[in-house]
């Protein structure tokens, strides 16, 4: 794998190593090459350090990577885990001279999942691997505080990839307050295409508006231009927002209710060419192939209790007050097309509410309807699970998606 310098942009996909006790090579084959088909670069790498299973999957994943020419950084868990200094040289020594390790001028790019307390350690890190360029997710101090340990740092990840509490839509605000804060420093932008988590082992019951948010992120990414983007995640069935097809031995206890059934790998469809778009700059690149993905959840809002779920992280208002029964839909076409949806015996035609270069979204309301959902554009279908007004078996609506590929 070439050496990245710091003026290429690149896009990662954050991978939940933790969930892989016992993974096959097969599975990380898999995985990387269905990130590289969609134009993902690499994979961050979130460990734990009391992970007993991380030697072997690291190993694992490197190795496959290097056969895949394709990239690998790890991403120190510092908000489920504590690490000591020599845990982290000597995994930081031990993958440095990988080939599939990405390295920026030279040196092996590290990042973390928050850890700002552990800000002064990484001196002694970076003289006991001979250096490394550090993008940690600091995103609890916000960007001042960010902006205030940049002497400490190569840059920074903003995790905020989703809207506040009771905010339907994101904003750039956070986005340029850190490219503000970071004084030409990289700046690596959170993508995400969903959100929502019910498990209560951990105490986390809440969903971020996502209806647009797929959408939405990718246009702010191409206003953005961030040096750096890392989609959140991969694999994080437990919080909804994984871009693969459910992984069975992957899915953390209690999520299966809300994730079987609930594949998103339709999402990655516009992922080559917004990538695409980002990396030249200009919406207006070759489009790969035309089709579209469309999103929605299958009971609406309010078919029965919103089983305690929040609208937002730290929010108090109902989460069935953060979305809306609509099916969503990002269409790529060199021209906007419109586009027919079918729920069960009921169709209609809709033009696209917003473009941005070759991408077009819409939005269909379901309320009130039930059955299978069929998109179809320029003549071509694609039939997903059906809306019902029955209440799932939890006894409470899942505020998950599913999402199609046309």
């Amino acid at each position: 794998m070439p050496r990245q310098g710091s003026s290429n942009r690149l896009v990662f996909a954050h991978y939940m190593v933790g969930l892989t006790s016992g993974q096959s090579q097969d599975q990380w084959q898999k995985d990387i090459t269905e990130a590289k088909s969609a134009g993902i670069d690499g994979f961050a790498l979130n460990v734990g350090s009391a992970d007993s299973w991380n030697a072997q999957q690291l190993q694992l994943a490197y190795d496959t990577a290097s056969s895949n020419g394709f990239s690998l950084f790890l991403s120190f868990d510092m908000a489920a885990s504590s690490w000591t200094v020599d845990q982290v040289v000597s995994l930081v020594n031990q993958y440095k001279g990988a080939g599939s390790q990405l390295k920026v001028n030279g040196k092996p790019f590290v990042s973390t999942f928050e850890g700002p307390s552990w800000a002064d350690n990484w001196a002694s890190v970076r003289s006991a691997t001979g250096d490394i360029f550090l993008i940690p997710d600091w995103s609890s101090l916000g960007p001042q505080g960010v902006g205030s340990k940049l002497s400490q740092i190569d840059g920074a990840f903003n995790w905020g990839a989703w809207p506040n509490a009771n905010e339907y839509t994101i904003t750039t605000g956070n986005d340029q307050a850190y490219k503000s804060s970071l004084q030409g420093k990289p700046y690596m932008m959170g993508v995400s295409p969903y959100f929502y988590t019910d498990l209560p082992q951990y105490n986390k019951n809440w969903y971020s508006s996502s209806d647009s948010l797929w959408y939405d992120r990718w246009k702010q990414v191409l206003d953005i231009q961030p040096e750096y983007i890392e989609i959140i995640t991969w694999n994080d069935y437990g919080e909804s927002s994984y871009i693969n097809d459910p992984v069975a031995a992957q899915i953390v206890s209690g999520a299966e209710t809300y994730v079987n059934g609930f594949g998103h790998s339709a999402f990655r469809f516009v992922l080559p060419y917004f990538i695409s778009a980002y990396k030249a700059g200009n919406a207006n690149v070759d489009l790969p192939s035309e089709g579209a993905v469309a999103w929605y959840r299958t009971t609406p809002a309010t078919v029965c209790g919103d089983g305690g779920t929040v609208w937002g992280q730290g929010g108090s208002a109902s989460a069935a007050s953060g979305t809306k029964d609509v099916i969503s839909i990002i269409a790529l076409s060199n021209s906007p097309k419109d586009i027919t949806v079918a729920i069960g015996g009921s169709s209609q035609t809709v033009s696209p509410s917003s473009s941005v270069g070759k991408a077009s979204f819409y939005q269909v309301n379901f309320g009130g309807k039930t059955g299978a959902v069929t998109i179809t554009l320029d003549g071509k279908s694609t039939t997903g699970p059906e809306i019902t007004n029955n209440c799932p078996s939890t006894g409470h609506v899942n505020f998950n998606a599913v999402a199609i590929q046309v």
